[in-house]
């Protein structure tokens, strides 16, 4: 990984996995020229779940959204390139579907808050702890995408 570059987690719900959607959201990341570097499916514990949306423990959703991700199989991603945290909230869109433009996968996928397809960290530090819940660091992959001469300068 370069001084340009960061990784994002990325993590497919199961209304997404549901829905057949998976490779879908991997075709957008990898259009936009970034690099899959960790991916699993799996059913989330509750207890990862607890420890991943801990941030909202005690509001009136939380034990309906630890059920709900816990319902299904879920598609954790991390996801590598530069400023990918910022542009990936870009391409996934806003958290609320009626707020999310077309071309985003909230956008065109999604109706409604508690089904909205797919989970995107925030900002470098809830990245860094999300990628470190979900992925031991031996399941993280580095490699060279010889694609990067015709994306980056």
């Amino acid at each position: 990984m370069d001084r340009r570059s960061q990784r994002t987690f990325i993590m497919v719900k199961p209304d997404g996995v549901q829905r057949k959607l998976v490779g879908e959201i991997i075709s957008r990341f990898e259009q936009r020229g970034y690099k899959l570097v960790a991916m699993k499916t799996l059913h989330a514990s509750p207890e990862l779940l607890r420890q991943h949306y801990a941030e909202h423990e005690g509001r009136s959703f939380f034990a309906s959204l630890i059920e709900y991700i816990g319902s299904g199989p879920v598609v954790p991603m991390v996801w590598e390139g530069t400023n990918v945290i910022e542009i990936s909230r870009k391409i996934i869109g806003a958290t609320k579907p009626a707020e999310s433009a077309p071309g985003t996968i909230r956008g065109d996928f999604a109706i409604e808050v508690g089904r909205n397809i797919v989970h995107g960290s925030d900002s470098e530090a809830s990245a860094q702890r999300e990628i470190a819940l979900w992925f031991r660091e031996e399941e993280l992959v580095s490699w060279n995408d010889h694609s990067s001469a015709w994306i980056y300068e």
